[in-house]
């Protein structure tokens, strides 16, 4: 019987920034962005207690386009993925970041002060990845 792991990730949260949106050499887009996920609870007391976590996100492809077009910083999307950990050396030290790849994105609410809301086209999130 073969081994079957799960590497999966759903987020509902805020950008940070806006996307920074890049092309590799050979033209297949990449975007990257901060997204704030924030949970709320109360202590032993009684008292009000707020927590935020801030998630690497990188998108690629025609998605990472579409985010770069439509997501501003404080825009609520669902995204989800798979966790990734890279290494990078800094110095002469290796040091390693964990991201969530995303495939997949829906955004949420509207836009902020009274503008309508326009949907973002749909996207085919199954193009294959550059690794």
């Amino acid at each position: 019987m073969a081994k079957k792991d799960l590497n999966k990730v759903m987020l509902i949260g805020r950008l940070g920034s806006d996307p920074q949106l890049r092309y590799t050499p050979n033209g297949k887009a990449s975007a990257n962005f901060n997204l704030a996920t924030g949970r709320s609870w109360k202590d032993s007391d009684g008292n009000q207690k707020e927590e935020t976590d801030w998630n690497r996100i990188v998108v690629w492809g025609r998605l990472a386009e579409v985010c770069g077009e439509w997501l501003k910083k404080g825009s609520q999307i669902y995204c989800e993925g798979r966790l990734q950990t890279r290494s990078y050396d800094v110095d002469g030290q290796k040091k390693y970041i964990t991201e969530v790849v995303m495939n997949d994105m829906q955004m949420l609410g509207g836009k902020s002060n009274s503008d309508s809301f326009e949907e973002a086209p749909p996207v085919d999130t199954h193009e294959s990845l550059p690794f």
